[in-house]
């Protein structure tokens, strides 16, 4: 739109009138809007019909209409404009308490942390806007924390501030910390026969539900099972946790599922957990950020917030898991 030459020379506040002009589609509503005198709009529509090389505007008894060219530049000044508040907004001092950012955080499932994160945010950040993706494992046949690397490139691109996952081996250009531990638990619906007794043989007997994005059957279950020379069947696949629930609670289905997740939704499911029959490891849940992403005030604020917000929950979180696995 503008070439390296007249660049140099041109007064971009001049994008501005031309916004606020293709709006109002009339002059003296737009020195109006600007502050300005319409002498003044009409200096700078002059200065701005020199710079692109077209009338752009053009007088009518009831105010002006754009022409062909002001209507196609319409869309890449407005993106323009756009990029270049946000740059001008990044710059300024982040305040929570006045900040109506919106940040991005991808996880398997945000229960755990959502809740209490919301309840910060409304005591400290009212003006803070959350929006969640979920993230699941591409692809089985792999450790539970090499699934997640792909995770480390949507970082990267910006299209999420913030990813917590069962994450390691993270790159140097990442800071990691971990937020809380989670381990799995049998869920089931009530007075399921395998709730009456969980052991090993029963549990590879019965058909099992498997959480995964791209509907492979394949888990971190399957390799503990193959270990010990056993494999189960892998009846169904959906793709989100809450959705497993509601399947169990209204099937024979089994599923082996995060005990904490397990434990803030089993009474409104109507589901039952038990110990899973078999050595499973616990895993260390995440929060990843790009290390040049944390000189963005507002997403080292919201990374540290993030712990403090789990963290609160601690230790009354693992009594109740633990309390509700048992009944």
């Amino acid at each position: 739109m503008l070439n390296k030459i007249n660049l140099a020379r041109a007064d971009l506040n001049l994008l501005t009138l031309f916004e606020v002009i293709l709006r109002e589609r009339h002059v003296g509503r737009a020195a109006i809007q600007l502050n300005l005198t319409s002498s003044a709009v009409s200096h700078g529509l002059g200065r701005l019909r020199r710079m692109l090389n077209d009338p752009l505007f053009l007088r009518t008894p009831k105010g002006v209409v754009p022409t062909a060219r002001a209507a196609a530049l319409a869309g890449p000044v407005a993106d323009l404009l756009a990029q270049a508040r946000n740059v001008l907004a990044s710059a300024a001092p982040f305040d929570p308490a006045t900040s109506t950012r919106r940040f991005v955080i991808g996880a398997p499932d945000g229960s755990v942390f959502l809740t209490p994160l919301l309840a910060i945010l409304r005591d400290r950040a009212p003006g803070i806007d959350i929006g969640m993706r979920q993230l699941l494992p591409p692809q089985g046949g792999q450790s539970v924390e090499q699934a997640w690397t792909p995770v480390f490139a949507e970082l990267e691109t910006g299209s999420m501030d913030i990813a917590v996952a069962p994450i390691d081996r993270v790159p140097p250009r990442f800071v990691v910390r971990t937020i809380y531990d989670e381990d799995f638990v049998v869920v089931a619906r009530a007075r399921h026969p395998f709730a009456a007794r969980p052991t090993l043989q029963r549990f590879c007997q019965m058909r099992h539900l498997v959480v995964s994005k791209t509907a492979d059957p394949h888990g971190f279950v399957d390799d503990a099972l193959a270990g010990l020379g056993l494999a189960r069947r892998v009846a169904l696949t959906v793709p989100d946790f809450a959705s497993a629930l509601a399947t169990v609670a209204e099937t024979d289905l089994i599923a082996a599922m995060p005990r904490r997740f397990v434990a803030m939704h089993a009474a409104r499911f109507a589901v039952v957990s038990r110990e899973v029959p078999l050595p499973l490891r616990a895993f260390a849940i995440k929060a990843a950020v790009p290390r040049v992403a944390l000189m963005d005030s507002g997403v080292a604020w919201l990374f540290d917030v993030m712990g403090e917000a789990v963290q609160g929950r601690g230790v009354k979180a693992r009594r109740v898991a633990k309390a509700r696995v048992a009944s």
